[in-house]
């Protein structure tokens, strides 16, 4: 006679919560843009140590691939330009 193996419960139980930071755009489309990331030093070191980097319209990934072949995202464009505007606009005085 044969003897039939039978299953035993499992007696550890490996709970996993991940949560999906990424922001994305209604049509998907951030993966068609070159993003800003300031310092532009951090996309260097991501390269080298394959960490994730954040840019300003808040899109998370590890840099892969070379920018210069996308456009420039608009988001990050027009976060960018602000910024650049409230600066010079702010550093001079009226003399």
């Amino acid at each position: 006679m044969t003897e039939i193996p039978t299953l035993q419960p499992a007696t550890q139980v490996d709970e996993r919560t991940e949560v999906d930071e990424r922001t994305t755009t209604d049509d998907g489309d951030h993966e068609r843009f070159a993003h800003v990331v300031v310092p532009a030093s951090a996309v260097t070191e991501a390269y080298i140590t394959g960490a994730t980097v954040t840019a300003l319209c808040g899109k998370r990934w590890v840099p892969t691939r070379d920018p210069g072949r996308y456009p420039v995202c608009p988001t990050c464009k027009e976060i960018l330009d602000a910024a650049r505007a409230a600066r010079d606009g702010g550093s001079s005085s009226p003399g």
